[in-house]
């Protein structure tokens, strides 16, 4: 069964008190070091993504490639994972994946969130340097089921 993950980017500068544009803020010092013990647990539990895709947005872009170097896996940059993100880019992604591979996508809310509830139903609210599984049990039109809602402060104890 193909397993998706959508982990949110870690937290990041705040645009309010910097002024920065938004697809500059980078991950501050306690959202890097959240991202790397998210990414030891997730090494921990068995995910072996064969595909990591991030949006170009620069905090997206430092938690896919803190995952990515624990997990062994490249970081794809995709404009589509940015703000936008859907159930049909989703699928456009990985509709040449076996059934038996994952993929991780780095973004943001509240696409993550929607794109979630388009493919299982489930209403949710990922949290910055968390993360979602749903594993995949139709592929036309993609749908499955949430298997997985990890709030980063579980991440925090295990990694």
């Amino acid at each position: 069964m193909m397993r998706l993950y959508f982990f949110r980017h870690g937290v990041a500068q705040s645009r309010e008190i910097l002024g920065i544009p938004d697809h500059q803020r980078k991950l501050t010092d306690v959202g890097a070091q959240r991202v790397w013990r998210a990414a030891r647990a997730l090494r921990l539990l068995g995910v072996k993504p064969s595909r990591l895709y991030s949006s170009p947005l620069i905090r997206a872009r430092q938690t896919a490639d803190i995952l990515g170097q624990v997990l062994g896996v490249a970081v794809q940059v995709r404009s589509e994972v940015g703000p936008g993100f859907n159930a049909a880019v989703t699928a456009a992604l990985v509709r040449d994946m076996g059934r038996d591979d994952e993929a991780i996508f780095v973004g943001h809310e509240p696409d993550f969130s929607q794109t979630i509830c388009e493919l299982t139903g489930a209403m949710i609210e990922l949290k910055k340097g968390g993360m979602a599984r749903v594993d995949i049990n139709t592929y036309h039109p993609l749908r499955g089921k949430l298997v997985w809602l990890v709030a980063p402060r579980v991440f925090n104890e295990i990694g």
